[in-house]
């Protein structure tokens, strides 16, 4: 106690032996550090400021730039996570149309567990379309040809208006879809006449009564906008399994509360759960609904697979109704663009390629795979990303951070805070208002067609005609130094109708199916 004692007296005395000299200069330049000294010494909240008085300052300052300089000083091109800056170059090369070829070879260790590669054929072929696409709701008065690779969902609330705008634009461009996330169709999603997937979540955002139920009035009103293709329900999304969106109340602008139907100046949580309807049946029935109310378009619903109990209910319920959806669109739990609670980001859910290949196999074992097309969302940056997760089991993919990046994203990973230095994921007019919305569409629509060029050309090496010839005997995955083997054989083969009869359901669905019921979850 002694010692602090006379570092304060020093402190003080010195401090007023400047002021009092004719070295006001030296002063003032002194004074801000003995105040910090002394703030420092005085305070009790930081234990390293006691300690360390002053210098202690500098750990801080470290500690805040650490990201950064981790990102840009001390991570290879493939160490960086969550996407490594392989791929995020990969996507900035494309969008801005500069060379994306890699000499030298692969950076890839081809030996190491978990690499994975496409077969190829002594026989390739020349594909002419570059444009492949994809028939959603066949059945539907409305239906709908999407492009393989489309804009997963991203809110307005959680990207800025220039954000919307220009991945909108870019869909424009370049005819593919822009799903709008669950914060509702804003006039933003509207401005450029792209193709839209209007997500309707658990808060009903956009088509909402005064009691957060659903609005069959106002849905109806703006799910038969021309732009308007297809209606995606969202049950929950890879992130944040099982909690609900969630926009921090920083980024929550009146323009953003009016269009979601919300109060200001709090948290917009959805719920966890809908409030429409309550079990697999409910589910079907409501897709029907919005079906009708649409005048007829492509209803799906999303999910993350958790229990897989509950999505084969779901199965049983399209059984017992003959009500099938048209699309399901299966998120995995590594996916995500927003805020999410770390042990649900970490911990919860399903990946994407055992989701797909379980949610492919359990339509195929009702029967129901020809009915319903299967869209894969997660981690979509490259044009094997796609070929992998179709040869899966997959119809189509949707990408958002891929998108992201296509807009100037340099993953800051500071979209929670309404901080981001790129104007995309804030509301600062501050920040936002650089993010140029002509040329950042252009952008998200080369990054797509070079994809999508990229895509064909994969196919054509692989003897094959498009995509949808793909299958799990075409990708190989490396188990360990010395042994690799194909999807086929790391996944099991399900016989088309094998759960519709008791003796012939595989023992890896046995125990869910058996427990599934089509009118509890």
């Amino acid at each position: 106690m002694g010692v602090r004692n006379s570092i304060i007296f020093i402190c003080a005395f010195t401090f007023s032996a400047l002021l009092l000299t004719q070295l006001y200069w030296v002063a003032l330049l002194l004074s801000p550090i003995l105040l910090v000294l002394l703030y420092d010494l005085a305070q009790s909240k930081h234990t390293l400021l006691n300690i360390y008085p002053l210098v202690g300052h500098f750990r801080y300052i470290f500690e805040s730039i650490r990201p950064e300089i981790q990102q840009y000083f001390v991570e290879s091109n493939l160490s960086g996570s969550p996407i490594n800056r392989e791929f995020r170059e990969l996507v900035y090369q494309r969008a801005k149309k500069v060379q994306d070829t890699r000499p030298f070879g692969t950076q890839f260790d081809v030996y190491e567990s978990g690499y994975e590669w496409i077969t190829h054929s002594l026989s390739p072929v020349h594909i002419e379309n570059k444009d492949p696409r994809v028939l959603f709701g066949a059945d539907c008065e409305k239906p709908y040809s999407a492009s393989v690779l489309n804009i997963s969902a991203m809110s307005y609330g959680a990207l800025s208006k220039h954000a919307i705008m220009a991945l909108n634009k870019g869909a424009q461009l370049g005819g593919f879809a822009h799903n709008t996330g669950e914060g509702g169709l804003s006039p933003h999603h509207l401005k450029y006449g792209g193709d839209i997937i209007w997500q309707i979540g658990t808060g009903y955002f956009g088509c909402r009564n005064e009691d957060g139920n659903f609005d069959a009035e106002k849905f109806t009103t703006k799910s038969q906008f021309d732009v308007v293709k297809m209606i995606e329900i969202k049950l929950s999304q890879g992130a944040k399994p099982g909690h609900g969106g969630i926009l921090p109340a920083a980024k929550l602008t009146p323009e953003i509360a009016e269009i979601r139907h919300v109060p200001l100046g709090q948290d917009v949580v959805s719920p966890p759960a809908h409030s429409a309807f309550n079990t697999p049946t409910e589910l079907l029935y409501f897709v029907k609904r919005l079906r009708e109310l649409s005048g007829g378009k492509p209803v799906g619903f999303k999910l993350c697979i958790g229990n897989k109990r509950e999505f084969l209910s779901i199965c049983k319920a399209m059984l017992e109704t003959g009500i099938t959806p048209d699309f399901i669109t299966v998120d995995g739990s590594e996916g995500g663009t927003g805020a999410a609670p770390i042990e649900f980001t970490n911990s919860v859910g399903m990946p994407l390629n055992e989701s797909v290949v379980f949610v492919n196999g359990a339509l195929i074992g009702v029967g129901l795979r020809e009915k319903v097309r299967v869209i894969a969302s997660a981690k979509i940056f490259s044009a094997f990303h796609v070929a992998r997760i179709i040869a899966l089991g997959a119809d189509t993919v949707n990408s958002a951070r891929g998108m992201m990046l296509a807009l100037g994203c340099i993953q800051s990973r500071s979209c929670n805070t309404d901080k981001c230095p790129t104007g995309i994921a804030t509301q600062d007019p501050r920040r936002y208002k650089f993010l140029d919305i002509e040329s950042k569409g252009e952008r998200v629509f080369n990054f797509h067609k070079a994809t999508l060029v990229n895509l064909t050309e994969l196919m054509g090496a692989c003897g094959l005609h498009s995509q949808s010839e793909l299958n799990m005997s075409h990708v190989y995955r490396r188990l360990d130094r010395t042994n690799a083997t194909t999807y086929q054989k790391l996944y099991p083969v399900i016989t088309p109708g094998c759960l519709l009869e008791n003796d012939t359901v595989p023992e890896i669905f046995l125990d869910d199916w058996q427990a599934a019921l089509a009118n509890k979850w």
